[in-house]
């Protein structure tokens, strides 16, 4: 389990589920379907959703792009951590919101996966956090014409490598969308 003292609780990480990051991914409406239900599951349970936005010179602050997709919305009282680097943690508020939070482990969805997904998964893990990717509820945009492998082989190829992912004292691991246990 989490390597943090006094973390025992769970949060579901939300991260860049935005229009500029999701408007051309692969499976787009059944990802942001999975992280509405997800969302959903959390705040009824009781469990603390944290949302991350990206901003940057592709996608500035106020603009359509940087808006949170439609078919979600952020409660009043759950946390928003701005970022402008890959990692969610990189010079953020994310560290203290989670230790406020007494978080110790992350169930993490959004976009896009080849990015920000597998950057912040790391440095959560190098961090101290268990950190739980849903292997339904990220996605990210075709980048082959860059040389990447199709959208769908770079989601399998994340969802193969996070599974078994361990670090002493730590855990990785992914989880279906219906199969999330916040309690663990």
């Amino acid at each position: 389990m989490t390597t943090l003292e006094n973390r025992p609780k769970t949060a579901l990480l939300v991260i860049d589920v935005q229009n500029g990051t999701v408007g051309e991914a692969h499976a787009r409406d059944a990802v942001v379907a999975n992280v509405a239900s997800l969302v959903d599951k959390a705040r009824v349970e009781q469990v603390p959703v944290v949302w991350v936005q990206h901003n940057d010179e592709g996608m500035p602050r106020e603009s359509d792009g940087w808006q949170i997709v439609s078919e979600l919305s952020r409660g009043e009282d759950e946390p928003l951590v701005e970022k402008t680097y890959l990692d969610s943690f990189e010079d953020t508020t994310l560290e203290s919101v989670l230790a406020g939070l007494e978080v110790g482990r992350l169930v993490v969805a959004g976009a896009q996966t080849d990015a920000c997904i597998r950057s912040t998964l790391h440095g959560a893990l190098v961090r101290g956090y268990d950190a739980i990717l849903v292997s339904d509820a990220h996605t990210t945009e075709d980048m082959s014409t860059w040389g990447a492998p199709p959208p769908d082989q770079v989601i399998a190829h994340t969802n193969l490598y996070w599974k078994h992912q361990t670090a002493p004292g730590r855990t990785g691991g992914t989880v279906e969308t219906k199969d999330v246990d916040f309690s663990r």
